[in-house]
């Protein structure tokens, strides 16, 4: 591999640790409606789990309200099953047709608990970046004993791998913040 395909590779697999952590994020509550609060739940429907996106329609009338619209009616039970089972701490409505979620304001305690939350993430990202830098440089090492590249171009390589993962980790510090800011408002 040349240096430029060894910080390409580096940088795709950072860029989707930074992707997964903000999908991460969404699914933690702050006290407003947001239909990402639901977006990882997977329903076990039609014999698998499914990712409720797809089974249903997620919509917000109100601040403080989530109404989950199921494209069959058969998997309402379903979904409210997962629900009731998933962390959210939220007591599904059904009228049949329609699961209403009131989203309740967070007590400080909730707050504490959702900003440890949203560091556990961001720690568990930054981890994901240090060994994706730690394979880069196995990468840039391993080009040099094959000698595909010369050391010069290992030192390179290292030295933009570790450029990436400071650009990196202060995004992961910028998202977690902010994540912090929005649950604790």
């Amino acid at each position: 591999m040349s240096v430029e395909e060894i910080v390409l590779d580096a940088e795709e697999r950072m860029e989707k640790a930074i992707a997964k952590l903000k999908g991460d994020l969404t699914g933690i509550r702050t006290g407003q409606a947001n239909p990402g609060l639901v977006d990882t739940l997977r329903v076990d429907a039609y014999g698998s789990p499914t990712p409720l996106k797809q089974i249903a329609s997620v919509s917000v009338p109100e601040p403080s309200q989530l109404v989950i619209r199921p494209f069959d009616p058969s998997t309402i039970k379903d979904i409210e099953k997962t629900i009731i089972a998933s962390d959210l701490g939220l007591a599904p409505q059904s009228d049949g047709k329609v699961i209403r979620l009131n989203i309740p304001p967070l007590s400080a305690e909730v707050r504490r608990k959702m900003v440890s939350r949203t560091k556990e993430v961001a720690e568990e990202t930054k981890v994901a970046i240090r060994n994706i830098r730690r394979d880069g440089n196995k990468h840039a090492d391993q080009g040099e004993k094959d000698n595909t590249l010369t050391e010069d171009d290992r030192d390179q390589a290292k030295k933009e791998i570790q450029e990436l993962t400071k650009k990196y980790e202060s995004l992961v510090n910028k998202l977690a913040k902010a994540k912090e800011t929005e649950v604790m408002d």
